[in-house]
């Protein structure tokens, strides 16, 4: 039975081919990612599937006999379980009407993920990481817009600083000068006085 002929034994419980294909494309994609993440999946009376790494070793080539150096390597495992081993040696027999591979009682799974639960673990990480970014850029907006503001804020009092200095300087400026203006007229009024008095000499 290829995947073709799996949707199509279970379309008709599912109420449809599209249905079937789906689910199927689902259970295989949740169990390939679990896998692959180092997880052990386990469908109780089905079997589990797991990561298991082989270390370097040395193999034998079976066309020319020649020893070959196998690099370390990690390979997918399956272990039946007991309901599967007991129905295909024969020992039960396969239910007419029933499923054959039925839900597990409560508190019977020891370890491992269940395919419901590997699918539900990467929808949950997939929702956390879209909640995390969002909070990231949240926070980070409102900071560049208070630095902005207080940016500003600092840069208007220092103008306004620099401008009171300049006045002052300007009108320290025009002080000292209306100060020095009289003392340089002064000079020029005794001389006109003593030009005045000579002329009142020379007349008389």
């Amino acid at each position: 039975m290829n995947k073709a002929q799996l949707v199509e034994a279970i379309a008709d419980k599912l109420g449809g081919r599209q249905q079937a294909a789906d689910a199927v494309d689902a259970v295989l994609d949740a169990i390939v990612r679990a896998v692959v993440a180092g997880e052990r999946v386990s469908v109780t009376g089905f079997g589990s599937f797991e990561k298991v790494d082989r270390p370097a070793r040395y193999a034998r080539n079976p066309q020319t006999g020649e020893r070959v150096r196998v690099k370390k390597t990690s390979v997918p495992r399956f272990r039946a379980g007991q309901g599967f081993k007991d129905l295909v040696s024969g020992s039960k027999k396969l239910p007419k009407g029933d499923i054959a591979v039925k839900k597990a009682p409560k508190g019977s799974l020891t370890g491992g993920v269940t395919v419901k639960a590997a699918a539900k673990k990467a929808t949950a990480k997939k929702a956390t990481a879209k909640k995390a970014a969002a909070k990231k850029a949240a926070a980070q907006a409102p900071a560049k817009k208070t630095t902005a503001k207080k940016t500003t804020a600092k840069k208007a009092p220092a103008k306004a600083t620099a401008k009171k200095a300049t006045a002052k300087k300007a009108t320290a400026k025009k002080a000292t000068a209306k100060k020095t203006a009289p003392a340089k007229k002064a000079p020029a009024k005794r001389g006109s006085a003593r030009k005045t008095t000579a002329k009142r000499t020379a007349s008389r």
